[in-house]
């Protein structure tokens, strides 16, 4: 199932990209996306041993971001049903295929237990994005591609490095000779210290990098507001809880190394930078897209402190993986439904949203309570957890710090969702043919519902499933 789970999107997307017509390429999206979800709900049901040597194995952690986008990409896969048929002047062969490929990549990332096949798998998602941002073909996308590709993949340079240094701390007498997360952990006490903290810079700033972590964000304005909706969901749910997978992973090597405390206060450090930025790039923001940027930004930053924070906030750091997955589609999938219809993404042209959009209009405004930490919806709840793990472990002035920063991305934020979805549409720019279809508002109206739902109750599977990523990563 493992591996069926990594070469079904990978076929399927060779043949779109074999397909010749334009009009039925996208239903090898929706094939490729509900295999992936049955797979994903099989291996719940039913759990698999290793594949490959042990070089290929779901875990916990694989398990949270696997479930998280398997059940994101079969809502864009719906949704891109409806945008790539009123999208008919553009060539879709590349951004199906490349959408396929990247699902592919993702998987392999999620099941990979060695540090270099991992490395080689996020590269993967790098290169099979980088055209897909350019599917509008004009001067700004092409500009945000190349800008996501190089600082991309700049990052990922520094993370192989880091991965070399993680090979040669365990090179010394009695060291593994593996990139194996299991034998680097199982031999943790005989790491070379010096040469795992160095590891851990490099691996921080490559990783960190592909997460949009600040000061490594510079590629995620121009690319979250350039992509199409679609592909901005995946790029802030999907590709970016990966790349914290990744620096999971090496965090749990830190820690059997004995050098977790270095690692935390990292991550903690890096976390609350990335908070703070967005909360200073969100005040006053008039492009609303550019604006779900930088709170992909702070949610970064927020899953970081969580891991940095260790103890229970580790738990509510894999939950609000998941919230945030879930949340950013309903949030880049209704925005993208506005930009069209608007015609426009700057505040100064769009308003009355939700007379416009009577299903995308009000969902903009939910997403936007419900990413910003609003009861009930799931996300309060995951970052209550992360909180009181600050305040439990006394970490007041990180909670204090914390709660300042969620606020004035509250404020900021707030101040341009109510502008575009407020008010009379009169008078502003039309796209006629873009209003609500079933095809394009069902998405991300299902995935609202299920933030909602997860607020109101979440499943003892995957209450479980959390704290067992937790004891994994964090042995918390």
């Amino acid at each position: 199932m493992i591996l069926l789970l990594i070469l079904v999107p990978l076929v399927l997307g060779s043949m779109a990209f074999a397909w010749p017509e334009n009009r039925n390429r996208p239903v090898f999206l929706l094939v490729g996306a509900a295999a992936h979800a049955a797979g994903m709900i099989g291996l719940w049901v039913r759990n698999e041993p290793p594949v490959l040597d042990g070089f290929l194995f779901l875990d916990a952690v694989g398990k949270v971001a696997l479930t998280a986008t398997s059940t994101l990409f079969l809502a864009c896969a719906v949704y891109a049903q409806g945008y790539l048929r009123r999208r008919d002047d553009r060539d879709n062969r590349v951004f199906v295929g490349g959408l396929l490929v990247l699902l592919s990549a993702l998987t392999t990332v999620g099941v990979a237990q060695h540090l270099g096949l991992l490395w080689v798998a996020i590269e993967l998602t790098t290169l099979a994005t980088a055209p897909l941002i350019y599917f509008n073909r004009n001067a700004r996308s092409l500009e945000a591609a190349w800008k996501y590709l190089l600082v991309c993949s700049l990052g990922i340079a520094l993370a192989l490095l880091g991965t070399f240094f993680l090979a040669l701390a365990g090179a010394a007498p009695g060291g593994p000779r593996s990139l194996l997360v299991e034998d680097l952990v199982r031999a943790g006490p005989s790491l070379s210290k010096p040469w795992v903290r160095a590891a851990f810079v490099f691996l921080l700033v490559g990783y960190g990098t592909k997460m949009g972590l600040a000061p490594l964000h510079s590629w995620k304005p121009d690319a979250y507001g350039e992509a199409p909706g679609l592909l901005g969901a995946l790029l802030s749910g999907a590709v970016t809880n990966f790349a914290f997978l990744s620096l999971a992973r090496v965090y749990q090597v830190c820690r059997a190394a004995g050098e977790d405390a270095f690692a935390r206060d990292a991550l903690v450090g890096l976390g609350l930078l990335s908070m703070a930025l967005a909360a200073v790039f969100m005040v006053g923001q008039r492009d609303f897209k550019r604006m779900l940027a930088y709170s992909s930004v702070e949610h970064m930053g927020i899953l970081a402190v969580g891991l940095g924070l260790g103890g229970s906030a580790v738990a509510g750091a894999f939950f609000h993986s998941l919230n945030n997955g879930l949340s950013k589609g309903v949030l880049f999938l209704a925005a993208g439904n506005i930009h069209r219809a608007f015609g426009s993404k700057l505040t100064d042209h769009v308003r009355g949203a939700a007379r416009r959009l009577p299903i995308s209009g009000p969902l903009f405004l939910a997403g936007f309570l419900a990413v910003t930490g609003t009861p009930p919806f799931s996300p309060f709840f995951s970052e209550f957890v992360i909180l009181n793990g600050a305040f439990g472990a006394g970490r007041f002035w990180v909670g204090g710090l914390f709660l300042l920063f969620m606020a004035v991305i509250f404020i900021g934020m707030g101040t341009t969702v109510l502008k575009v979805v407020q008010g009379d549409d009169a008078g502003t720019p039309s796209n006629p043919g873009f209003g609500d279809s079933w095809l394009t508002a069902a998405p991300p109206l299902v995935l609202m519902l299920v933030v909602l739902l997860l607020g109101l109750w979440l499943p003892r599977g995957l209450s479980d499933l959390f704290q067992s990523a937790a004891r994994l990563v964090a042995g918390s």
